[in-house]
């Protein structure tokens, strides 16, 4: 073989190894990235939540106390958001602590992770938004009706 021959061997392993190289720092870079907006994706869902959970409560305020109890006391547990965003806080840590050097099994099975936590979340959240139109047809489909009742038929609320 000529040098010629050797040295196009050579500069074709060198160009090989050096685009494995980079196609490795660019799925790495690609797995932090994908991280930072999992983060930033679930922190915006998570406050879309709580926002939602605020505006529930006007709807479940509206019917009878006996009626509306599990309802309320589900809407005034905040802790599990807060829960919820403490644990983005923590992926954020790991992601700036970690990130650079974990490896790319790890940096997957974080993505993974976090694309799970955010699709059981969205589903979770469509359920609420759900619940809270039709809860709201029917308070008031409800109400309507007890406006055209008589007084004395009237259930007393509180």
């Amino acid at each position: 073989m000529s040098y010629i021959s050797q040295a196009l061997v050579l500069l074709a392993l060198a160009a090989a190894a050096a685009l494995w190289l980079h196609r490795r720092a660019q799925r790495r870079q690609n797995a932090l990235g994908r991280l930072l907006d999992g983060a930033d994706a679930m922190e915006r869902l998570l406050h879309r939540t709580r926002e939602r959970m605020n505006a529930m409560r006007g709807v479940v305020d509206r019917v009878p106390d006996d009626v509306g109890a599990v309802a309320r006391a589900s809407l005034d547990s905040d802790q599990v958001i807060q829960d919820a965003l403490r644990d983005v806080l923590q992926h954020r840590l790991w992601i700036q602590r970690h990130g650079g050097h974990a490896s790319q099994r790890e940096l997957d099975e974080a993505c993974a992770a976090m694309d799970r936590a955010r699709e059981r979340i969205t589903a979770e959240l469509d359920r609420l938004e759900r619940a809270g139109a039709e809860l709201t047809e029917a308070t008031d489909a409800a109400l309507e009706a007890a406006r055209r009742e008589p007084p004395e038929l009237r259930r007393q609320s509180g």
